[in-house]
């Protein structure tokens, strides 16, 4: 096993959610602006669960993240699931090391036990906000001696271990802010852990981080304030330093910061809904990274040519999600209609419309009927131009497997055509079609045929307009000759006859 500490060569970067809640594309965010810097200098990209919140951590959560990021593609060198030197990889298994490192702050008088009660705590909060002051503890604790140390343990007092914060101006320099100084004082003498068992964040991560032997550290804006913190405790703990990244928030189309209040964000939600891995690798990439020109489109294996840090703003990102779904429909768009096809299957599963048989063979559950990839294909193509999600395929085309339609006879009717007239228009088109034999059955004879004849009416909607309404039972569909030969001429007449039943 190799030596623990950031004395390794090369780039070693982590990302380390926590398992407390779902995946969110924040969470995907920085997943991947590490991945791809990393990648850039042939670097290490290692996971790693923080998992020391006890009572919210599930391992489902865990499940969920790794899960998302396998989906994005965004596979890790190191983690859980694929040790390397410097596991263990959970947090909840690192136990030992954070107790090392708290006893050694303790002895050396660089941590104090502060027992302080929370009324206590509450009181100097509310007395510093009456008087305008950033809350922060007053260090009361910090006088205590050895002997009242070891009176209020043996009294079973409970307590909790503070750092002793120096106070001075600290100055670092961040990779996309650049210099950026704050007066340590302001900080107070911050938590490092509840007892011996139980570090926070800011202890874990500095001792995760050195035993990992990371060397960038690049996350969200909202980490910044802990970052001042995390330097005085390498310091403290005689530790090197890592170079520190802060990502620009991701803001609601509001401007606001992202939060719950702005609905589920959770990456599960846009894989449920049908977006693709890479469409929305290419929408995360542009929040907050500019390409220094005006492409839209970039795959995974473009980005990791051309990312760099450099070209990061600092500016918030705004999360709109109409972006995303035009990105998305330009990947829908890309693929081919059998690739279309079989992603788009699982949502005319779901919705009880096909039910797999067999590699690329379904069973319509209306009717009984067994279909395979090619006319599965040829009725997803019809809408591949419109489609936004995959997950939109089911309102659009459900109509193809239904035995059925459920339509009022009144949206046959072209403008103001009684019925009479609709029937008429709806018998010709029968006419017509019927002069088409089974082999010539395509959207190209079929528009052949309807074509001149509606042009002959005032108004081709006369004779076009019911066929739609025929074939469909809706206003709004593909063009009635695509539909016509993805339906099949024996589907198409009987759907005829069943419209010109309901008038």
């Amino acid at each position: 096993m190799a030596e623990k500490g950031s004395t390794t060569k090369g780039v070693r970067t982590r990302f380390a959610p926590s398992p407390t809640g779902p995946f969110q594309m924040g969470n995907a965010r920085t997943a991947l602006f590490n991945y791809l810097f990393t990648k850039a200098n042939k670097g290490v990209f290692v996971l790693r669960i923080e998992d020391t919140d006890r009572e919210r951590s599930r391992p489902e959560w865990e499940e969920d993240a790794l899960e998302n990021l396998r989906w994005l593609g965004l596979q890790w060198d190191e983690g859980p699931d694929r040790e390397g030197p410097y596991g263990p990889y959970r947090q909840s298994e690192r136990a030992a090391g954070y107790r090392k490192r708290l006893e050694e702050l303790l002895a050396k008088d660089k941590a104090y036990r502060c027992y302080c009660a929370k009324e206590e705590l509450e009181a100097m909060r509310q007395d510093q906000q009456s008087r305008g002051e950033a809350p922060r503890y007053t260090g009361k604790c910090r006088q205590l001696t050895k002997e009242e140390v070891e009176r209020k343990e043996t009294e079973g007092r409970t307590s909790i271990i503070r750092f002793l914060t120096p106070s001075r101006t600290l100055v670092f320099d961040d990779l996309i802010r650049g210099k950026i100084s704050m007066d340590t004082g302001l900080l107070g003498d911050f938590v490092l852990a509840k007892d011996l068992e139980s570090p926070l964040y800011n202890f874990s991560v500095v001792v995760d981080d050195f035993d990992m032997a990371i060397t960038h550290v690049i996350r969200g804006e909202d980490h910044l304030p802990n970052t001042p913190k995390q330097i005085l405790l390498q310091e403290a703990l005689g530790l090197p330093p890592v170079a520190y990244a802060h990502l620009p928030l991701l803001l609601a189309e509001d401007r606001t910061k992202l939060s719950k209040r702005h609905g589920d964000n959770s990456l599960t939600r846009f894989r449920k809904e049908g977006y693709l891995p890479e469409a929305v690798i290419n929408f995360l990439a542009l929040l907050g990274w500019n390409p220094g020109d005006e492409r839209d489109i970039f795959r995974l294996s473009d980005l990791l040519k051309e990312f760099s840090l450099k070209r990061v703003q600092k500016a918030g990102a705004v999360l709109n999600l109409k972006r995303l779904d035009w990105l998305n429909g330009q990947y829908i768009r890309m693929k081919s209609t059998g690739e279309l096809a079989e992603l788009c299957a699982p949502y005319l599963e779901q919705a009880n419309l096909l039910e797999e048989i067999s590699k690329g063979r379904y069973r319509v559950v209306a009717t009984g009927k067994q279909i395979g990839e090619k006319e599965l294909s040829s009725v997803v193509a019809l809408y591949q131009e419109r489609l936004k999600r995959l997950g939109e395929i089911t309102n659009l085309a459900d109509f193809f497997f239904q035995e059925k339609l459920s339509y009022e006879a009144t949206l046959l009717s072209w403008k103001e055509t009684p019925p009479a007239k609709t029937q008429q228009a709806l018998e010709r088109v029968g006419e017509l079609l019927g002069g088409i034999e089974e082999k010539d059955w395509n959207k190209e004879e079929i528009a052949k045929i309807l074509l001149p004849a509606a042009e002959e009416e005032k108004d081709r909607g006369f004779l076009l307009w019911p066929l739609r309404v025929a074939l469909t039972g809706r206003e709004a569909s593909a063009g009635p000759f695509e539909v016509a030969e993805a339906l099949g001429r024996t589907k198409t007449f009987q759907r005829i006859e069943e419209a010109k039943a309901k008038l």
